[in-house]
């Protein structure tokens, strides 16, 4: 196959599935936002977080954390899709399908230093600069 042809196949192959490229936290032509926001949540390492901002930076529309958030909710590849690395402006704990209480345990099995219902931004938080695609 030609190497123009096999590029076309496999940006055929990213629209018909794009698990594999999600799950590696790639970024691909012809997803949609959702599927680039679950790709860049891949990329936040175990024991650190980002904000809905920092996601929705990382792809390049700042203003919609609020659609983060809502891509967030839609998840099917939790938890290998990490949304409860996710939190708010200020670093609190908001919105996570399995509970807050759940959240905050799998965050601080992680080493995420909390201080009541917020993350200690300063501590573990992830450049946008590593999760843009």
């Amino acid at each position: 196959m030609p190497a123009t042809d096999n590029k076309r196949h496999q940006s055929k192959s990213v629209r018909a599935d794009p698990r594999a490229a999600i799950l590696a936290g790639r970024v691909t032509a012809g997803m949609t936002f959702h599927q680039k926001a679950w790709a860049v949540i891949t990329r936040i390492p175990e024991g650190k977080v980002a904000t809905y901002g920092d996601v929705a930076a990382a792809l390049g529309s700042p203003g919609a954390a609020r659609a983060v958030g809502y891509a967030m909710n839609q998840n099917p590849y939790a938890p290998k899709v990490p949304c409860h690395r996710v939190v708010g402006g200020t670093g609190q704990l908001t919105g996570f399908a399995r509970g807050l209480d759940k959240k905050r345990a799998m965050l601080e099995a992680e080493g995420v230093p909390l201080r009541g219902e917020k993350v200690d931004l300063k501590a573990c938080r992830v450049r946008v600069e590593e999760l843009k695609p």
